[in-house]
């Protein structure tokens, strides 16, 4: 997850949007690369958004099949899961790059990339259009939704019984670690699939209003479809950014380690050199 939401970062964020805009005209420009930065981003948010799905599943499995538990969860399946993940993602997205072409041609070099007119009328790239939405972010929705809700309710239902043994067995409530650790697997579930689903939400609408209204022109900066297109792009991007963070964040090896490297770096600093 850090590294395909690192690598959507690095394509999407930093040399797409603040390259094209700051540095305009350079070797980036040139109509090749920038399909090539295009088809790398579509895939890395497709890899960042399928892993998302894995990790969900990951813990229904963790939590609700303990059977399966011992032979699905092991290094080996889980970098089994991450290359097929990620090599799908790239696979999948490799007609992206071939969807573009050039503004301007100058000294037969061809500069900046704008899609052709077959991204909106032709029928198998309408068709592809609907699977891309589909398998990102449509289908992840449901499954996220179903794996969360059959996890939910499994924690919810071992919590009922274990208290009913624990009220049985010594008459009072007492802290109880197994209960705690099922509370902040809940709490976990649903940061990270919660703002999954609520970030992607407006570039789902987009897509549906666009393609049912089949309105594609802008007239400027400020028209509100403009508007609406920057934002969703905006919020789906930042749903790459949250996700690894919160799950370091609700991790506490991860804050004590966090912790550790503050006060050795606080106690370092403070030291004379010599």
């Amino acid at each position: 997850m850090a590294v395909t939401d690192l690598l959507l970062i690095i394509t999407a964020v930093i040399i797409n949007r603040i390259c094209g805009i700051y540095f305009p005209g350079s070797f980036l420009s040139i109509t090749p690369v920038c399909s090539v930065i295009i088809a790398l981003t579509y895939a890395a948010r497709a890899s960042s958004v399928w892993l998302t799905v894995a990790f969900t599943f990951d813990r229904f499995v963790v939590i609700c099949c303990l059977k399966l538990k011992a032979k699905y969860c092991t290094d080996r399946t889980a970098a089994v899961v991450i290359g097929t993940v990620c090599g799908l993602g790239f696979f999948i997205n490799i007609p992206w790059y071939f969807i573009h072409q050039p503004i301007y041609i100058v000294n037969n070099v061809p500069w900046y990339c704008k899609l052709k007119d077959a991204r909106f009328t032709s029928p198998l790239w309408t068709a592809y259009d609907w699977c891309d939405r589909l398998l990102t972010p449509c289908l992840p929705f449901l499954l996220i939704l179903l794996l969360n809700a059959l996890t939910v309710r499994h924690i919810l239902e071992a919590s009922r019984a274990r208290r009913r043994l624990q009220v049985q067995g010594k008459g009072t409530n007492q802290s109880d670690p197994e209960m705690e650790s099922r509370r902040k697997s809940i709490v976990l579930l649903f940061a990270v699939s919660g703002t999954f689903i609520l970030l992607w939400m407006t570039y789902f609408v987009q897509f549906l209003y666009e393609r049912f209204t089949h309105e594609y022109e802008i007239t400027g900066y400020s028209d509100p479809k403009f508007i609406f297109i920057e934002t969703a792009n905006m919020l789906q991007l930042l749903s790459c950014c949250t996700n690894t963070f919160i799950y370091a964040v609700t991790q506490s090896k991860f804050r004590q380690q966090l912790k550790t490297a503050v006060r050795c770096g606080a106690e370092r600093s403070v030291q004379p050199n010599g």
